[in-house]
């Protein structure tokens, strides 16, 4: 495949500790899925699970099997640790508990 057969697009993926933004050059008819096992992010990151983690592109969550498009950003998403509805609500009673307080 000749360079100006391809397609660029990133690839990224973060945690608390890391983030990771890899550039791939792909071909044009590129799934998502082929794109993140090109960009070697997988053996970087082995807790990766593309059966269990949604992915993305520029904030909107796509399919494994969607096409990848020149100057995609292809975005894997981790697993929430708490729902953020219950995780607001329990600031809000703290907040609520500790308002009528004397320090």
């Amino acid at each position: 495949m000749a360079a100006d057969e391809q397609i660029h697009a990133e690839v990224a993926y973060g945690t608390p500790a890391h983030q990771w933004l890899i550039a791939v050059a792909i071909a044009p008819s590129t799934s998502v899925r082929m794109a993140i096992c090109q960009s070697g992010i997988l053996q970087c990151c082995p807790e990766i699970d593309l059966a269990r983690d949604s992915v993305g592109k520029f904030g909107n969550v796509v399919q494994l099997d969607d096409l990848v498009y020149e100057g995609d950003r292809i975005e894997i998403y981790r697993a929430l640790r708490a729902d953020p509805k219950a995780a607001r609500r329990q600031r809000a009673e703290r907040a609520r508990a500790t308002r009528g307080r004397c320090t």
